[in-house]
């Protein structure tokens, strides 16, 4: 339930499906985009905005702020997939080298063998 005196952000907070931010903010998007990448999408918006200050300033402005800020994550992924933009840990695992595992000190190779 709304009340009058309940910000942008207390709306976001209570907000339970990707579609939701978006309505709220008024933010278009195509489902299709939302579908596949709703969760990268937030987490992006949540990575851009742990970097903006938006406590204690004007509700308009920072309705402004997290508007523009869930545009330009939902950008990321109309330009891009959940893959190439990496933003959850396991995706980011998938491109690092695997370090060659180190023989054990008992270990004696074929090669060695004559």
């Amino acid at each position: 339930m709304t009340t009058p005196d309940e910000t942008v952000l207390d709306k976001l907070h209570e907000a339970s499906a990707a579609e939701e931010f978006f309505d709220i903010l008024g933010v278009a998007y195509d489902p299709k985009v939302v579908n596949v990448a709703r969760l990268h999408i937030l987490r992006r918006m949540a990575e851009y905005l742990a970097s903006e200050d938006i406590e204690g300033i004007p509700a308009t402005v920072a309705e402004a702020r997290c508007k523009a800020v869930l545009e330009r994550a939902y950008e990321d992924f109309v330009r891009s997939s959940p893959i190439d933009e990496r933003v959850f840990k396991v995706h980011k695992e998938a491109i690092q080298p695997k370090a060659e595992p180190e023989a054990p000190a008992n270990f004696v190779s074929l090669d060695s063998l004559k």
